[in-house]
């Protein structure tokens, strides 16, 4: 049984380490996205209220093992000092002196946050005795420590991993929220229950397709991948992004859902362009004739049609349960960005549980406009949550009492 909050007792004068997911966009050490800062609030806010002494660690991009600004967590410190409407301590380390001396000088209900994990080689080394070695330095500086870290919960880390095999551990709201949400998607639908997968390709969705396609209703295909279920249909895609060896496991998925009564939804009409780019010549085509444009078999798909964003969306907005991951065209090129923006809005009007599966999808719909709060839930892990919705067991939730 996971163990939350509630069983580490009082916490006044205590000090808990929190490991958080603060792995934002970030341009020109300007955050882009603080979505998953904001996600933090709640279980920090529960901490500082309670009178702890709050350790923050997190990671930032994939630095390799030393030091880089621009992988520096300082606009995050910056950003929740904000947030939280109260000084954040920033400390240049992780375990070295500037860590033990923001720790050291903490007061009941402050809060610091230490340097980004990954600039030290021992947070994701394939060693275990090495990852355990630093979560051991990471955990003297703590009581108690609380893993609220969902995007990172499937990876088998020092902060994940071993640090809560060394101090009295519980899992935070965040994780507890995704776990309710995703159980809801895997266990107790209200029908009808859709899916909608984009992104780039196949074999990043084989495994949740795998355990999802027999619990759904209806499965939409939208995104690069789509061009491998065309393909598997024996259309002709031009230069569109195709994985040619995934055209046999898709028809196999075909068959599947057409015995199990399960409707996987294909795009009729696709926006392709001459170029990867945003001011190319574009045409929309139906999926019979893509290859039939002035760019011939060198256009790309790079969007779903306008009829196929009207038929998506309205099978969306009619579901009482969806899950989305992944946008259905390249979204950060304004051409190709209204299929995932009808989706998006779709979603705000589904009379139900809407869930937008973190990653890209979450990124598209901040960008597009949209706010949070018009979807049932934003997952703050795409990968963790693709895996659970796989059925993979998470060395990040099992350390926590977490049993699948």
């Amino acid at each position: 049984m996971l163990r939350t909050l509630e069983s580490l007792g009082s916490l006044s004068g205590k000090r808990v380490v929190v490991r958080c997911d603060l792995n934002v966009p970030l341009a020109d050490g300007v955050i882009t996205d603080d979505g998953r800062v904001r996600a933090s609030l709640p279980t920090l806010n529960a901490l500082i209220h309670q009178g702890a002494r709050v350790v923050v660690v997190s990671h930032l991009g994939r630095p390799k093992g030393a030091p880089d600004a621009q992988y520096s967590l300082a606009p995050v410190a910056q950003r929740l000092s904000e947030l939280l409407g109260s000084p954040v301590t920033f400390a240049a380390d992780t375990v070295g002196h500037a860590a033990a001396d923001a720790v050291a000088n903490l007061q009941d209900g402050q809060i610091a946050l230490l340097e980004n994990l990954r600039f030290n080689t021992g947070e994701t080394s394939k060693d275990e005795s090495e990852r355990r070695a630093f979560a051991q330095k990471i955990a003297e500086f703590g009581d108690a420590f609380v893993s609220d870290g969902f995007g990172v919960v499937h990876r088998k880390q020092a902060s994940v991993y071993e640090l809560p095999q060394l101090l009295p551990s519980v899992a935070g709201t965040l994780i507890e929220t995704e776990l309710t949400v995703l159980e809801q998607l895997t266990e107790t639908p209200k029908r009808p229950y859709a899916v909608v997968l984009g992104g780039s390709k196949v074999s990043d969705k084989i495994g949740v397709i795998e355990h999802l396609l027999p619990r759904v209703d209806s499965l939409l295909i939208g995104g690069g991948m789509l061009f491998t279920f065309l393909a598997a249909q024996g259309y002709k895609v031009g230069s569109s992004l195709l994985e040619s060896d995934q055209i046999d496991t898709v028809k196999k998925y075909l068959s599947d859902a057409d015995e199990r009564g399960v409707e996987i939804v294909l795009p009729e009409d696709v926006v392709v362009a001459s170029a990867f780019s945003a001011d190319a010549d574009h045409e929309i085509r139906p999926i019979e004739s893509i290859e039939d444009t002035p760019f011939g078999s060198s256009g790309l798909g790079l969007d779903i049609g306008p009829k196929t964003a009207q038929a998506f969306a309205k099978r969306v907005a009619g579901s009482k349960t969806v899950f989305w991951n992944g946008p259905m065209g390249v979204f950060e090129l304004a051409p190709f960005a209204a299929g995932t923006k009808a989706v998006a809005e779709a979603l705000t009007r589904v009379d139900g549980l809407s869930v937008v599966g973190g990653g890209d999808s979450a990124a598209a719909v901040r960008a597009l406009g949209f706010a949070d709060d018009q979807f049932g839930h934003i997952s703050t892990g795409g990968g963790a949550s693709l895996e659970f919705l796989e059925g993979k067991k998470l060395p990040g939730l099992e350390v926590l009492g977490w049993q699948q």
